[in-house]
């Protein structure tokens, strides 16, 4: 079992100085599976307990918005035996958590292209989304066949579509244009497993969040870990180019 975080711990945090969105680069299954000699697939299974613990303590503290990068466009690139075993891993996933969902009061929603992904998944999702739409607190959102140059380039020529006057064009309606519209960019970014880079997740709305690389590989990732980064979060000076934020 994943150990709670710490009271003494949690006693650190400033609740007045919380991110209001999470990002998380869910890096390492494989590493971890391979490190004791599993195949990947119990790899991405250990990784789900992660997905819970984070979840749970992410509402208990009133976050609002945690944004998972679970599936990008470039895993397609993986072999198909691994990318039907991630399919199979989320619908069992939603069976098992939504009712959890329901009962932490958390809305589970994606962002996206949901082309290619198979029907029986859109449905579950669709299912999921329906079943914790009255949810007020956590809004979990899961990036699947997500890629933010894709984004991007969507967003534009959505734009062109509309005809809309360059010259005229804002930040707000470029970012009113993206898959996120519906939440604030993220505050902070943590990626796991040690990899220090964002590989084509939420290049646009991480231009001001702050940036935590931790060691562990995501399926180790506890609820000690997240609070670590939420301190190192605290820590920060945020300056978005001008003077100091508290």
């Amino acid at each position: 079992m994943t150990p709670k975080a710490s009271p003494s711990l949690l006693k650190k945090l400033d609740p007045t100085r919380l991110p209001r969105h999470v990002a998380i680069i869910m890096d390492g299954n494989g590493r971890w599976a391979s490190k004791r000699k599993f195949g990947r697939i119990r790899g991405h299974r250990a990784g789900i307990h992660a997905i819970r613990h984070t979840t749970s303590i992410a509402a208990k503290l009133s976050i609002s918005c945690v944004t998972l990068y679970a599936f990008s466009t470039e895993n397609w690139n993986r072999p198909q035996l691994e990318i039907n075993a991630l399919w199979n891993l989320l619908v069992e996933y939603l069976n098992k958590e939504v009712p959890k969902l329901v009962k932490n009061n958390i809305r589970l929603d994606t962002i996206g292209n949901p082309g290619g992904l198979p029907e029986t998944v859109l449905k579950k999702l669709q299912w999921a989304k329906q079943i914790t739409a009255n949810s007020s607190g956590l809004k979990l959102i899961l990036a699947l066949n997500y890629g933010s140059r894709q984004e991007i380039l969507e967003a534009v020529r959505g734009l062109l579509k509309k005809a809309v006057d360059p010259v005229s064009l804002t930040e707000e309606d470029f970012s009113y244009s993206l898959y996120t519209k519906d939440y604030p960019d993220p505050d902070l970014l943590i990626r796991t497993s040690g990899e220090k880079r964002l590989s084509n997740f939420l290049l646009w709305q991480l231009s001001y969040a702050e940036l935590v690389f931790l060691d562990v590989l995501w399926p180790d990732f506890t609820e000690e870990h997240f609070i670590s980064a939420l301190l190192e979060f605290q820590s920060r000076k945020r300056r978005f180019g001008g003077l100091d934020h508290a």
